[in-house]
């Protein structure tokens, strides 16, 4: 299951549907043969820099932050990937100087992020030849414009 979650004092303007499609499609587009459970949530700055600060040592806040968990639920035996933490003001500051709705830029950031937790990365350049060709074929298939280069 991935869940959703709105952090006060932000305010989610468009539909939650939107990102929720766009994490499940990350989901069966990369192969994933079963349902994970995720955790998606729309914060403001302060959180997301406390959240960089204290696990990544970098004291300003960032559009995305994905923390990967890997661990099986006790309850219910499914796994939990982790989270996917998005400052909604990085989100509208960038929709709004590329010219794209905040929806595209959410649904970039969900696609981004979950594929981090997955196992994805860009830190050298053959993890991010092959991060951008599946994220670029995630946003295609979701009808998005974007094209976020890593």
């Amino acid at each position: 299951m991935v869940a959703l979650r709105v952090k006060r004092p932000v305010r989610l303007t468009v539909e939650k549907s939107e990102l929720l499609m766009a994490a499940q499609r990350t989901l069966e587009i990369t192969g994933v043969g079963f349902q994970p459970d995720l955790s998606i949530v729309v914060a403001d700055d302060t959180f997301v820099r406390k959240l960089n600060r204290q696990y990544r040592g970098v004291d300003a806040a960032t559009d995305v932050l994905s923390f990967q968990a890997g661990e099986i639920d006790p309850d219910t035996s499914g796994l939990y990937l982790g989270d996917v933490i998005i400052s909604l003001p990085r989100a509208q500051e960038q929709a709004s100087a590329g010219g794209h709705t905040l929806a595209e830029e959410l649904q970039l950031l969900v696609v981004h992020g979950v594929l981090h937790l997955l196992g994805y990365d860009h830190a050298t350049a053959p993890e991010k030849k092959k991060m951008q060709a599946v994220q670029d074929n995630i946003l295609d298939v979701l009808g998005s414009r974007l094209k976020l280069r890593l």
